[in-house]
């Protein structure tokens, strides 16, 4: 995993065509990283986190490894959609899908997430509604879901904001004297920003019930983590007062069990814990991004051999779970919500064009019923001019 920068100096780290060149950057050993199931599907010990796991057995890993599958299927058929003209936009989670279902699985109702605009693998976790998950990028509604009912906030996407909106409801969540437990989701990126190291100092100085989940996907955009991180993320939050693990993201055993220990920490009155969860953006940043333009393709099939399902798949291989008919069974229901996912988008109705006033303010504003009939003679207008 590139981290560092040799030569801070010099900024120009692409070659002629455009990719990062890597060879300036040094590499830090990844003794540190915690991993409880390898890319080739052998479970190794790591007695200080197995006992957090141990009522993983095979069938509800089968149950884990259908989410991932399930919300893979449900990544793939967005893309297609937006490159259909069915959706505006997208932001692929492809690859990160143990780091969000291994953390979201392990969440109680009552606890409530913070993410940023890719977490939807922990919104189908939390219960979100296909439909739900498409409102924003058809263009159909300015929010998806209501955020009391399951739970989780609507994406956020300025970057870092959500990290204090999640300290801020750890310290509700203290003063009201239970026992919930916020989480908040962001990328490696977002770390450069000043809101999460604004957020973990509050957390740590109100010793918030706080999750600090970093999904270290290697890519802020088009910039590599090396430019931004001189060493590995999770170092950052002790500074706080904050602490940090750093997992394995593509294993989806090591996510459940330091999101684990994090949910018991928070609830014992241990305050906030950081956790840095270590994967890769294997699609796009967005549906608007060309990734070839800056992406080193040897490193990418790497990081393809470590995939988070293959893994699993494995696993349950080996343990005899993965049986023909369980295969048929995930694949079935796969394809009926990808069935559901599409028919849910194009079935989508545009909203009335004058409902882009309701809900903006709490009470009538004169100002605004101005520029509501202002807007409705103007299409008036354009009708008139169409016929």
């Amino acid at each position: 995993m590139r981290t560092s920068v040799s030569e801070p100096e010099s900024p120009d780290l692409t070659d002629k065509s455009g990719v990062v060149d890597k060879s300036d950057l040094v590499t830090i050993p990844n003794e540190d990283l915690v991993q409880l199931l390898s890319p080739e599907g052998v479970r190794s010990d790591q007695p200080d986190y197995d006992s957090w796991i141990e009522d993983i057995t095979s069938d509800r890993l089968v149950s884990l490894y259908e989410d991932m599958v399930i919300v893979r299927r449900i990544d793939v058929e967005a893309t297609a959609l937006q490159r259909q003209g069915e959706l505006a936009l997208w932001a692929p989670l492809l690859g990160q899908e143990a780091a969000q279902i291994g953390s979201a699985r392990a969440l109680r109702k009552d606890d409530f997430a913070f993410s940023s605009y890719r977490e939807n693998a922990v919104a189908y976790c939390r219960g979100v509604k296909l439909v739900d998950l498409l409102r924003v990028w058809r263009g159909t509604a300015n929010s998806g879901w209501n955020p009391y009912e399951i739970g989780m906030a609507t994406p956020a996407v300025i970057i870092g904001a959500q990290t204090l909106h999640a300290t801020g409801y750890a310290i509700a969540c203290k003063k009201d004297g239970v026992d919930s437990v916020a989480i908040a989701y962001f990328g490696d990126g977002a770390t450069s920003q000043g809101d999460p190291n604004e957020a973990m100092i509050f957390a740590a100085s109100f010793n918030a019930p706080v999750i600090f989940f970093c999904q270290n996907n290697q890519w802020a955009i088009s910039e590599p983590v090396g430019l931004q991180a001189v060493r590995s993320i999770a170092d950052r939050a002790p500074g706080f007062g904050v602490p940090s693990m750093r997992v394995d993201g593509n294993d989806i055993l090591a996510v459940t069990a330091a999101t684990r220990i994090a949910l018991d920490r928070a609830r014992s009155g241990g305050g906030p814990t950081f956790i840095e969860a270590v994967t890769y953006r294997m699609g796009p940043h967005t549906t608007s991004d060309d990734p070839s333009r800056y992406e080193d393709r040897a490193e990418h099939e790497e990081w393809a051999m470590k995939d988070p399902i293959l893994r699993v798949e494995r696993y349950l291989e080996t343990e005899g779970a993965l049986t023909p008919e369980v295969r048929a069974a995930i694949a079935a229901k796969s394809d009926a919500v990808a069935a559901e996912f599409r028919s849910a988008c194009v079935e989508l109705e545009n909203p009335e064009p004058l409902s882009v006033f309701d809900n903006i303010y709490a009470e009538p504003h004169t100002g605004l019923d101005r520029q509501k009939r202002d807007y409705a003679a103007y299409l008036s207008y354009i009708e008139g001019e169409t016929r």
